[in-house]
């Protein structure tokens, strides 16, 4: 799946936020940090910086925070500071999907009206087999029929019938861990 600028500077842009509520969490909390040492330390020593020395640190730590898993991260800041930077990379996630689920819809009725042939509801999405990859409990089946129609009618309900079916598969993925991690 093809990524556009616009939104590898989005997500850019979260990682630069992430790093910043790292910076303003206390020493004793970011040594939980599940990073390396040196990495760790470039965290404690941005948290004594003041204005736009810290700010330029925050940009190089996002710079470096990319080659590592950046999860347990969102977890240690979600634990101390709430849950919203979690919620708002979340939201980004499924909206990027949703996009590219539409784009390739759009793209295939395109294909079909050149050819002069009907679209069917189901035809081989690499957006779909990338959402199945990150969340196996999705019906390939609903994605592609809601997509379809959209691409067929560009009625904005099923733009958001997609976002909502997402959204309520990652609630449920959310809850079935929560109570993984409670019965542990």
């Amino acid at each position: 799946m093809q990524i556009s600028r616009s939104e590898q500077k989005r997500r850019v842009k979260e990682i630069e936020r992430l790093m910043a509520e790292l910076v303003s969490l206390s020493p004793h909390i970011l040594s939980q940090a599940l990073v390396p040492e040196e990495f760790r330390q470039e965290l404690l020593a941005a948290a004594a910086l003041r204005g736009s020395v810290r700010q330029r640190q925050i940009k190089y730590l996002t710079k470096v925070a990319q080659q590592y898993p950046l999860e347990n991260l969102y977890d240690l800041v979600s634990r101390h500071r709430g849950h919203a930077l979690a919620a708002r990379k979340q939201m980004h996630t499924l909206e990027f999907y949703r996009d590219a689920l539409i784009d390739e819809a759009l793209e295939q009725q395109e294909r079909c009206r050149q050819a002069g042939s009907n679209c069917e509801e189901q035809w081989p999405s690499q957006s779909v087999s990338a959402l199945q990859a990150e969340m196996p409990e999705i019906d390939p089946l609903v994605l592609l029929r809601l997509a379809s129609l959209f691409a067929r009618t560009r009625n904005p309900r099923y733009s958001r019938e997609i976002f909502r079916y997402l959204r309520s598969v990652q609630e449920m993925r959310q809850r079935t861990n929560s109570r993984r991690s409670e019965e542990e």
